[in-house]
């Protein structure tokens, strides 16, 4: 079962900063998930739509120029990053790019493939995906043939309109809410050939629980922690 850091490892560190991807890269995850936005010409990596929650800023970004929202701080002191920065911290694995606002994938796909430019073997690990159904379609619609789509919904979609939107898409994962998960869901998503990915997964029995039910990857805010409960649970399926 792989291990994807949610938002690089967010619940050790300050969330969707350099810092936290570092940490679950140098940890072994087997991939990070981030999100990503645009100001101005600028993709940044961003979850919220208003920045109290996350750094020292008040209000709306879009009410921010560049210099000024690079100019903020996370309570450790991280600044937030642009996408073309954190692609760089992972040497390899599985990239989920996550796009947060409409009408952005062109934008976002452009810079993909500039990145991409001088590494083509990098392509298979990007894993693009978004709660917004437009913007999943457009994502599909002009990823090309080596970058990979996840269809990630919530729970008010419900996973059978979710499925059957994945196989329409020829996405590669459905990505599911942890309520969603028992063995029966997991073996209709292997059936129409796709990957199960679970969000967003802390609790040693949560995880026991995917494992269980055969899911193929989790998002955890602890990866760390997660990667040490997988491997013992893999350890138990041996002995």
């Amino acid at each position: 079962m792989l291990v994807i850091g949610h938002r690089g490892a967010a619940g050790d560190y300050d969330e969707n900063t350099l810092a936290a991807f570092r940490h679950a890269a140098a940890c072994g995850v087997d991939g990070i998930e981030f999100d990503v936005r645009q100001l101005d010409d600028a993709l940044i990596v961003l979850h919220d739509d208003t920045l109290e929650r996350t750094t020292d800023g008040h209000g709306h970004y879009k009410a921010q120029s560049l210099a000024a929202l690079r100019a903020l701080r996370t309570p450790r002191g991280e600044q937030i990053p642009l996408l073309h920065e954190v692609l760089e911290t992972m040497p390899a694995g599985l990239v989920n790019v996550e796009v947060k606002e409409a009408g952005i994938a062109p934008a976002v796909l452009a810079a993909l493939r500039a990145w991409l430019a001088t590494r083509p073997q990098r392509a298979a690990d990007l894993l693009l995906s978004s709660f917004d159904g437009p913007t999943t379609t457009a994502l599909a619609d002009g990823r090309g043939g080596a970058m990979r789509l996840g269809v990630l919904y919530a729970r008010e979609e419900g996973f059978d309109a979710a499925l059957a939107r994945a196989r329409a898409l020829g996405a590669w994962s459905l990505h599911l809410p942890l309520a969603d998960v028992d063995a029966a869901a997991i073996a209709r998503v292997h059936g129409d050939g796709l990957r199960a990915l679970v969000y967003t997964v802390n609790a040693e029995r949560d995880l026991a629980r995917c494992h269980a039910s055969g899911v193929d990857g989790v998002f955890s805010d602890f990866p760390v922690r997660a990667l040490a409960s997988v491997r013992r649970l893999a350890r138990r399926d041996v002995s």
